[in-house]
Order: structure tokens, then C-alpha cells, then sequence
């Protein structure tokens, strides 16, 4: 599993790698910048007091939020602000063990009613929503409503792209836990994919 400190130090290089640095030649950080990382900083101490939220800043102007979900336990989210502007970056679903053009068709169709963000894949094939804002754009409410199109699509979508990308492990860890006389409570989800042929779908 993917740490939410690991997987912002992996942002935070990859963004310092396409814009060489976030300094100017000066050795100082654009006005623009630092009011950008104090909106987003306001917005998630906001966000914080609300209603919990949890996040971390591992190094200057790059924030770590754990987003809690229901079908997805949580999303690590990571928000960067540049020279320029604020990238966002969540892992959402390691890569598919099977299905993986119908998984991307779906990707690429889903991405045509988002807001904010994109599905994107990494050159391991792992799934990630991920976007851009120019820093003209930044504030809190925009910040908040980039958290929430990151929450509402990366828990709203983790069951389908199970489903569409991981049947067979579900019905292997299915039958598993049958064997071994453990609870399925976490797979009701799944009942389509683990039942028997000639099981008959309860009614009521």
C-alpha cells in the first residue's frame, strides 16, 4: 500500500521535475505562489474544523489530504502549488488485473462529466484522478469543491472499476472466504459476480 507521505514526496518530485523548481533565479518564491499556498492552507484548516479532515503539509507549498469514504476506505490526495499553478493528484486504483481496454474506455468516458480532475494512468498502469488550476483560480471554495470532485469520483467510482477490472480476484476472494467460513459482509456489493448459477437472487 501506497503511504500518504511516499506518495506526496512522488508528486512533489515529479512536479519539481517538469517545472524546475518552484524558486525563481533569485532564490525566492513568486508572490503568486505563497498567496496560493496560504488559500489552499486556509481552505483545509477550514475543512479541518468542519468536519475533521486530516492532511499534512511534508515540505513547503505541498499538501497531503486523506479524504474518508464509504466504498473506498480513504483517498490520498496531493495538492501542489507551482509556479503557475495548483496540481492535484490522488491515487484511486492500482492497475487492472484484467479487462483493461474496457476499464479505460470507461475512464475516458468518465472523464467527459467531471469536474476538475481527469482519470489518468502512470506508466505502471495504476489509475489516478489528476488536474490542474492556475493560481488566478485559486481559493477556498474552489479548493473545497476540487476536494470534493476528488472524494465524490474516487469513492463513488471504486466499486465499478472493481468490478470492471478485478472480477475474478473478487470471486476468488468470494470463494475464499466461503471455504474458511468467514464473513462476505464487504462483498455484498458483488453478490452478481460470486453467485452460483444456479443460485436465484434474493427478493424482498
Amino acid at each position: 500500500m501506497i503511504t500518504a507521505v511516499a506518495y506526496a514526496r512522488t508528486m512533489a518530485d515529479e512536479a519539481r521535475a517538469d517545472a524546475n523548481g518552484s524558486t525563481t533565479a533569485a532564490g525566492t518564491v513568486p508572490a503568486g505562489t505563497v498567496h496560493a499556498t496560504g488559500l489552499v492552507e486556509r481552505a483545509l484548516k477550514s475543512a479541518a474544523h468542519d468536519s475533521g479532515l486530516k492532511w499534512e503539509t511534508p515540505e513547503p507549498g505541498t499538501f497531503v489530504v486523506t479524504l474518508p469514504g464509504t466504498r473506498k476506505l480513504s483517498t490520498t490526495c496531493s495538492l501542489r502549488v507551482g509556479r503557475h499553478s495548483l496540481s492535484v493528484n490522488a491515487f484511486v486504483i492500482r492497475h487492472p488485473d484484467a479487462n483493461q481496454e474496457g476499464v479505460h474506455r470507461w475512464l475516458l468516458e468518465r472523464n467527459l462529466k467531471l469536474y476538475g480532475v481527469a482519470y489518468a494512468v502512470d506508466r505502471l498502469g495504476d489509475i489516478y484522478l489528476s488536474g490542474k488550476l492556475p493560481l488566478s483560480a485559486v481559493g477556498e471554495d474552489e479548493v473545497d469543491r476540487l476536494l470534493g470532485s476528488v472524494l465524490e469520483e474516487a469513492d463513488g467510482s471504486f466499486n465499478t472499476l472493481l468490478e470492471l477490472g478485478f472480477a475474478d480476484a473478487i470471486r476468488k476472494e468470494y470463494a475464499w472466504r466461503i471455504s474458511r467460513g468467514e464473513s462476505t459482509r464487504n462483498l455484498d456489493a458483488f453478490a452478481h459476480l460470486t453467485r452460483q448459477p444456479d443460485e436465484t437472487p434474493p427478493t424482498g
